[in-house]
């Protein structure tokens, strides 16, 4: 059999154990972080390469008290990305066993407005072939029911990877926060399989906000 048939074989194993897969915490939105909190109430320790989400600058910040130097966006928010210590997360910034790049906007008020966790996609083609299913992760996380999902379906610009295509974005507001979830999987006519396109994003914002 041929890589590319096992590597296939594996997208269509991946999507029959999404239980399998650990499920996201919930303690907070994010570990100890809650979209609406203040950000002088996250603490330093566990958090490392703080660093001002815009692609203009490179700023590194040396605590989440310095979050007022990075730029103000077109929002009027200001953006931090993140990543976990490895001292308090020996595998590194994943969150539910996924290789994670993480993001906070904090308001004028210094609190966190909202948080965007996406998968890496940079990281090994095994984890990342997976990246499809932190979606669902996160809506069990928040909850089966009330989601408002849009889908698309293959066509000639998109393929299916093995027999699955995903192409959504759900939406549901519960406890003052409206999550946003979207989630993809498929290839681009002519790309090998390792170029695909498989990634989920989830956005927290503040309801209203």
């Amino acid at each position: 059999m041929s890589k590319q048939r096992s590597a296939i074989r594996g997208f269509v194993f991946a999507a029959s154990v999404a239980a399998a897969v650990p499920a996201m915490a919930t303690a907070g939105d994010l570990r100890d972080i809650n979209v609406g909190m203040a950000i002088s109430s996250v603490p330093d320790a566990g958090y490392i390469n703080l660093t001002c989400a815009d692609e203009k600058t490179t700023h590194r910040l040396a605590e989440w008290a310095q979050w007022s130097s990075c730029p103000e966006g077109p929002d009027q928010l200001r953006g931090i990305r993140f990543e976990y210590d490895r001292e308090t997360a020996r595998e590194g910034t994943m969150v539910a066993g996924h290789p994670a790049i993480l993001t906070v906007m904090i308001d004028k008020d210094a609190r966190i407005a909202a948080l965007t966790i996406e998968t890496d996609p940079k990281a090994r083609l095994y984890l990342r072939k997976k990246a499809f299913l932190l979606g669902l992760q996160a809506k069990s996380r928040y909850g089966e029911d009330g989601w408002t999902c849009s889908e698309a379906k293959p066509g000639a610009d998109r393929l299916e990877v093995g027999g699955v295509f995903v192409d959504e974005k759900c939406t549901k507001t519960i406890d003052g926060r409206t999550v946003e979830i979207e989630r993809h999987l498929y290839r681009e006519p002519n790309k090998e399989l390792k170029d695909m396109t498989d990634e989920s994003r989830i956005t927290i914002r503040r309801a209203g906000s």
